[in-house]
């Protein structure tokens, strides 16, 4: 068994923009550089033959490469204790397509449609013990009128993830280009 999610990597220029992010809030546990992308679908474990379904039909996708930059940071929940702090995406249409193609392919080989609205992000940061309200508010604030500017999206990446006790660790399965 493998678990397995479908991503968009992001460009080392961009990474670099947001490590200067991940400071400055106590409890936040930064994502690392290598593990910054944009998770179009998580599948969870798979075997061997669920596994070669899905690189089979990921390889039909046929969807244009497209522009996408990042703006702003949030939380999730928007409300209450937050899990997860992030960084917002701006992207054209192409974004959802692709998406909405990925999904397509993930229940076709037999798995549940994801059970949330897609809410493209890149995570930042997870939280076992968020920071005080305030320090969120500030963080936020201080944050808010982060922008990258706009890359071209040209590929998508199935990746498997390995937990370990370190955090995860993750390998690129299959790269699928846009054309």
């Amino acid at each position: 068994m493998q678990r397995l999610f479908v991503a968009i990597d992001l460009p080392e220029a961009i990474k670099a923009q947001l490590r200067l992010l991940c400071t400055d809030l106590a409890g936040a546990k930064w994502v690392s550089h290598p593990q910054m992308h944009l998770t179009l679908r998580f599948i969870g474990d798979v075997d061997e033959a669920q596994q070669a379904a899905i690189q089979t039909g990921l390889a039909t996708i046929r969807a244009t490469p497209f522009k996408m930059g990042l703006k702003s940071v949030g939380q999730f929940p928007p409300k209450g204790k937050p899990r997860v702090l992030w960084v917002g995406i701006e992207a054209e249409a192409g974004l959802k397509e692709l998406h909405k193609q990925v999904e397509r392919i993930i229940n076709a080989v037999g798995f549940a449609p994801d059970e949330h609205a897609f809410s493209p992000h890149i995570t930042l940061a997870r939280f076992k013990m968020p920071p005080s309200q305030e320090n969120r508010r500030r963080y936020i604030e201080r944050h808010q009128s982060f922008e990258t500017g706009t890359f071209v999206v040209t590929q998508f990446i199935l990746y498997s993830s390995q937990l370990t006790p370190s955090g995860s660790i993750y390998h690129s399965e299959g790269v699928f280009p846009l054309a």
